[in-house]
């Protein structure tokens, strides 16, 4: 039975009765997280280790340990256990200002990110193309445990497993965050505006035609899946023991 366990959840629009196709991924066992977008595909382990896919094969990413990488229009990015931000330049992980648990570089060229306190930050566009290693970001209202943008806005979930969504520019403004049906502990919106939870109990919420959707559609699974991530047609699962697994619709 999976009664009351972690599944995975998807935002559908136009698809409603989409059926995906699930099969193991290339594995670099036991993976802690995985993150897709413009065309790449990258993860973390349990060793805190961060990898690339080419082709059917997992290369190594830099040499600094990270717990979680995030890849986008700003390039990759990533967060060690001590918190600390990095981003990839030319062969390896630079230091950047700022101490933040995750970071997400899915928007339009800004990084967001949330701290070990629930605080939410950003980083603009500008600051986030250059080189430069030391970086200001600003502080937002709310508080968030994970977000995630996409050039069309950005999603966030709280402590209380709340889920909202916002429009987003490439600049940081302020927010206005509108709180959308359901219960999540973890999502990933996609390029292409497809969004996906993880949420402990299955509860359905809303989806649609607009930027937030309209309701919630559920993919079964028959493990426990702790991650997603969605890009070009392909998501991406990490299941609670760390093994990986790609579906296509």
């Amino acid at each position: 039975s999976t009664e009351g366990l972690p599944v995975t959840l998807l935002l559908c629009y136009m698809e409603q009765n989409t059926c995906w196709t699930c099969s193991a991924a290339p594995q670099q066992f036991p993976a802690a997280q995985i993150d897709a977008g413009q065309g790449m595909v990258v993860m973390t382990d349990k060793n805190s280790s961060a990898f690339f896919l080419s082709g059917s094969r997992w290369s190594k990413l830099g040499s600094v340990p990270l717990k979680h990488v995030s890849v986008g229009p700003p390039g990759i990015w990533g967060v060690d256990r001590q918190n600390e931000v990095y981003k990839f330049v030319a062969t390896d992980f630079v230091p950047t200002r700022g101490e933040y648990y995750q970071v997400d570089a899915g928007g339009q060229g800004q990084i967001v990110g949330v701290t070990i306190s629930d605080s939410i930050h950003c980083l603009n566009a500008n600051s986030a193309s250059s080189i430069k290693e030391l970086m200001n970001w600003d502080t937002m209202s709310g508080l968030l445990i994970y977000y995630s943008c996409a050039p069309t806005g950005c999603w966030g979930v709280n402590s209380e497993e709340r889920i909202y969504f916002m429009q987003m520019s490439n600049s940081c403004n302020e927010p206005v965050w509108n709180r959308i049906d359901g219960a999540a502990i973890n999502v990933e919106v996609g390029s292409d505006r497809n969004v996906f939870v993880v949420n402990r109990d299955g509860q359905t919420g809303i989806s649609g035609q607009v930027p937030q959707g309209t309701g919630w559609k559920k993919i079964e699974m028959s493990v426990k899946i702790k991650h997603a991530s969605y890009d070009l047609g392909y998501l991406w699962l990490v299941t609670e023991t760390g093994f990986i697994v790609e579906c296509t619709k």
